[in-house]
């Protein structure tokens, strides 16, 4: 049988780094084994919609390159693939009342003060309140009576009280829970819409899917789902449940993290194709342990039965490494194409930023790391006099105030500030005073750029900064020495 997948975000905002962990593994699951991937807009919770989340959601997928055979846009014949075009068409109704016919759901016409006064139990941790199945026990005249008069009423599943239910998940085995715990759940809610669970459960089976990829969180919903299934006598897909996803502190990764959506990390300077490779490997990994992968070599070597029960860590630091992986391997033209805005917004002046970019390529880790590398080229910084100081160059403050009086002169002279010209003309200087090369470039290297580090050496700086530049900046380390 043919594997069909799906991804089926709400659309409520930016996409979060957990629900892109499960679109990325419903795609390479279906991929993998040549199968199909579908995308669902599920959107019949109004009060969260969100105006534009829609087109994130097809922007996000498309910049991630996990393209969806059918959806919205692309008709596969078991459409619409939007829950609202799906609601007005009556078909979650039609499916409610079918298992009302079998005795598997009920109509309930319970007002908000009835529906308070019933126990509580804590499931989960949460405080819940558990339906007496006080409306099963209505006769079919009463609730024909009920609805004529056009009464407000949802329709719960039926589910048993006593004995077990039970569902294999493929990462956490056999999950077993009483069904005592098992509430009445509502199907259908008053306002006609169906609720999240229901509406999952028929558009999963009309659409075919057959692996159903989703985070851990749900896996005390599943027994419900099965129910489901199996009330209407339907074949249980493929369960993947994903671990939880934490910060480095092991807590939730929450929107407040600053790191939680695509979109959030794009924003920070992030590689697009460096983020789909660390999100692939949070709570999975290849058998040979293989970290940098283009997508396709993911598609190749995914197995889901190497996905981790344990939750996945969001290692920033690792994702900084990863990151500046992918950029070292970026043809120039396309690093300069993403890396222009970002060396624009810190220089004005007329430099060459392909030259200046080209330095910082295999430098940075993240494309906003460019600022803190050539803030310098704009204006000097101030600066500690005691970076004129280095052991391995055996330089000191007094040592950097004599080779920068000693060299200033040649350099006013010098006419070609080209970077091979500066270097022999330096390299000349120093053999005549007998000084290493370090010696010399080492103060002036700090003088021009006020940096402990820089993407380049002294005379590419000179070069780029150009001879007024350079020799203000050489008089003003001589100032501060001075003084």
């Amino acid at each position: 049988m043919k594997i069909r997948t799906r991804y089926a975000p709400s659309p409520t905002g930016r996409m979060h780094v957990g629900n892109l962990r499960t679109a990325l593994y419903a795609y390479l699951i279906a991929k993998h084994e040549g199968g199909d991937f579908i995308l669902r807009i599920e959107d019949t919770d109004q009060e969260r919609y969100v105006e534009g989340a829609v087109e994130i959601i097809y922007r996000t997928l498309k910049d991630t390159g996990l393209i969806h055979d059918e959806g919205p846009d692309k008709d596969g014949g078991v459409g619409p693939y939007v829950q609202s075009e799906r609601q007005s068409q009556g078909i979650y109704l039609e499916y409610a009342k079918k298992l009302i016919e079998k005795g598997e759901a009920y109509y309930c016409f319970c007002n908000q003060e009835r529906l308070e006064s019933l126990k509580t139990e804590v499931v989960d941790g949460k405080v819940i309140s558990i339906y007496d199945k006080h409306c099963l026990s209505l006769s079919k005249e009463e609730v024909e009576k009920n609805l004529a008069e056009g009464k407000p009423y949802v329709i719960r599943q039926n589910n048993p009280r006593e004995g077990k239910t039970s569902f294999e998940d493929e990462i956490y085995g056999t999950i077993e829970v009483d069904n005592s715990e098992l509430d009445d759940m509502i199907l259908i809610k008053s306002d006609g819409y169906p609720t999240y669970n229901f509406a999952n459960v028929v558009d999963d089976h009309l659409m075919g899917i057959t692996h159903v990829v989703r985070g851990n969180e749900y896996l005390s919903s599943s027994p419900k789902y099965n129910r489901l299934y199996e009330a209407f006598g339907w074949d249980v897909p493929v369960y993947i449940h994903c671990p939880l996803i934490t910060n480095e502190e092991h807590q939730k990764l929450s929107k407040r993290s600053g790191h939680s959506s695509f979109e959030d990390l794009i924003d920070q300077g992030f590689v697009k194709e460096a983020v789909v490779n660390f999100v692939a490997l949070l709570g999975w990994s290849p058998a040979d342990n293989q970290e940098i992968m283009s997508l396709e070599e993911l598609v190749k070597a995914f197995d889901y039965h190497h996905i981790n029960k344990s939750p996945a860590v969001f290692d920033m630091v690792k994702l900084r490494w990863m990151n500046g992986e992918y950029i070292k391997a970026m043809d120039f033209d396309s690093f300069y194409e993403m890396a222009e805005p970002y060396l624009k917004e810190v220089i004005t002046k007329d430099l060459d930023l392909k030259k200046i970019a080209s330095m910082v390529q295999t430098r940075i880790e993240t494309f906003l790391d460019i600022k803190d590398h050539v803030d310098f080229f704009e204006e000097l910084p101030e600066y500690d006099t005691e970076m004129y100081c280095h052991k391995k160059m055996k330089t000191n403050k007094e040592s950097s105030l004599l080779v920068l009086q000693e060299v200033l002169p040649m350099l006013e002279e010098l006419e070609d500030y080209s970077n091979d010209s500066l270097f022999a003309a330096l390299k000349g200087f120093a053999a005549d005073h007998e000084y290493k090369n370090g010696y010399v470039l080492w103060p002036l290297r700090t003088a021009v750029s006020g940096k402990q580090n820089t993407p380049g050496g002294a005379t590419e700086l000179m070069e780029l900064l150009g001879k007024e530049e350079s020799l203000v900046r050489i008089r003003k380390g001589i100032e501060l020495l001075s003084n």
